[in-house]
């Protein structure tokens, strides 16, 4: 089952409120002593949480109708195979739950949520060559764990899950502004015929569970190195999707960070070169997807207030600059370490 971008009702957070927050963790023995603080998530509705007890806890409200209970599950699930092997991934708490039954998954006041202990951190230098090795380190373990067996109910990453099915969204509910549509078609087009033709070259390269969205946000530092968060869009791909979103700058800057990063990664895992040739096509899926995910969250007031530009025809303009962009890239060599 592929997640679902929209959710039949606009405002799905409408009720959550803070009484809300607070009684849904009291119904799994967790009692806040009233202060609680809203983190920055639009996907879903996440909170810290001060308990009575003295601990402080994150609460993960999951945005309804986006994964099944079962997929959900399947995360936590690898969270916790990750955690179980020493890596330092934040995985959620196993919480009585109010039928009598322990779990990781709980439901108040039709909402789904999770909770997890909380785990400071600031953002990793990743511009220190020691900093991306030790990264890649546990990347490289992490897909250690993530080949065992594949996810049954979590999407693969292919250009149709990510790519094909946003632009067919977008086209079908003409979210693209009129002065753009036919120039923002067939760049997207083009842009998803250079993905599709990557991916058939790369066919013969492996897959596994990932964390799925590991960029510099999602890896946080502490004086005992990195840990990871937020597997909510952990799915089966290449390998190379969580190390792309780790690169920046020129060409020169990026193949020196992907060296640093497969110096620590190949001490646990092995790394296909060939799926270097997937990190222009991964990044081009992603941008296509970005603006589906943007215009089909429009109606959640927590989206209009923080992309103000989203939607205006300067927007999709620059969208077309951007796939006209990629469109070169991928035609360039892929990066070499």
């Amino acid at each position: 089952m592929e997640p679902s971008l929209s959710s039949p009702d606009p405002h799905p957070y409408a009720r959550l409120t803070p009484d809300t927050v607070l009684d849904a963790l009291d119904s799994v023995g967790l009692r806040g002593d009233g202060r609680l603080l809203q983190l920055n998530s639009y996907e879903n509705r996440v909170f810290q949480v001060w308990l009575e007890d003295g601990r402080v806890v994150v609460a993960k409200f999951y945005r309804p109708q986006r994964w099944s209970d079962a997929q959900i599950l399947e995360e936590h699930a690898f969270a916790q195979e990750l955690a179980a092997a020493e890596i330092p991934v934040v995985a959620p708490l196993v919480l009585p739950l109010p039928d009598g039954s322990r779990g990781t998954l709980a439901h108040h006041a039709d909402f789904r949520f999770a909770v997890s202990p909380r785990q400071g951190g600031r953002a990793p230098e990743l511009e220190l060559p020691l900093t991306l090795e030790w990264i890649g380190r546990f990347l490289g373990r992490i897909h250690l764990v993530g080949a065992h067996r594949p996810f049954a109910q979590r999407p693969a990453l292919t250009p149709a899950t990510l790519g094909e099915t946003a632009r067919d969204w977008l086209v079908a509910h003409q979210a693209v502004a009129p002065d753009v549509a036919s120039a923002w078609r067939a760049v997207v087009d083009a842009a998803l015929d250079a993905a599709r033709r990557a991916f058939d070259e790369a066919a013969g390269v492996a897959t596994l569970r990932l964390h799925g969205d590991c960029h510099p946000g999602n890896v946080l530092w502490t004086e005992a190195g990195p840990h990871f968060v937020d597997l909510d869009d952990a799915r089966n791909g290449p390998a190379v999707q969580d190390l792309w979103m780790l690169l920046s700058g020129d060409r020169r800057e990026r193949q020196a960070q992907l060296a640093e990063l497969l110096a620590g990664y190949e001490d646990f895992a092995e790394f296909d070169r060939r799926e270097l040739r997937l990190v222009e096509p991964l990044r081009t899926l992603r941008q296509i997807h970005h603006s589906a995910w943007l215009a089909q969250r429009w109606d959640d007031p927590a989206f209009p207030a923080a992309f103000p530009f989203f939607g205006t025809s300067a927007y999709w303009s620059e969208q077309v600059q951007q796939m006209r962009e990629q469109l070169e890239a991928m035609q360039e060599p892929a990066l070499v370490a």
